[in-house]
């Protein structure tokens, strides 16, 4: 049950983030000083909110992949749940590792 609600609802909060990572994008290109231009334009490149929607990405396309894997028959319900979480874990941490390393000095 878990996973189908927090699919539901990663689903709708992505929707919300990649709206609102487009919107504040086009604040990257703008040559204004107006202040309002330049909090949106560090929105942008806020750490948090990145990593946030790659968590949910991560975690909603596993429970994807999971919730057809169940309906085509082919896994049973208590190891596709902890193999898809263990696995993007595993992933998300990496992806941690080279973000902070690499994108935000």
């Amino acid at each position: 049950m878990f996973v189908w609600v927090f699919h539901r609802i990663s689903g709708l909060v992505l929707i919300f983030l990649l709206s609102f990572q487009l919107f504040t994008g086009f604040f990257q290109a703008s040559t204004s000083n107006d202040a309002t231009v330049a909090m949106f334009a560090d929105l942008h490149r806020h750490g948090v909110l990145n990593c946030l929607m790659v968590l949910l990405f991560i975690f909603h396309a596993l429970y994807g992949v999971r919730t057809i894997l169940m309906d085509l028959g082919l896994g049973r319900e208590k190891p596709l749940f902890w193999c898809c979480n263990v696995f993007g874990l595993v992933v998300f941490v990496v992806f941690l590792v080279l973000y902070t390393t690499l994108v935000l000095p």
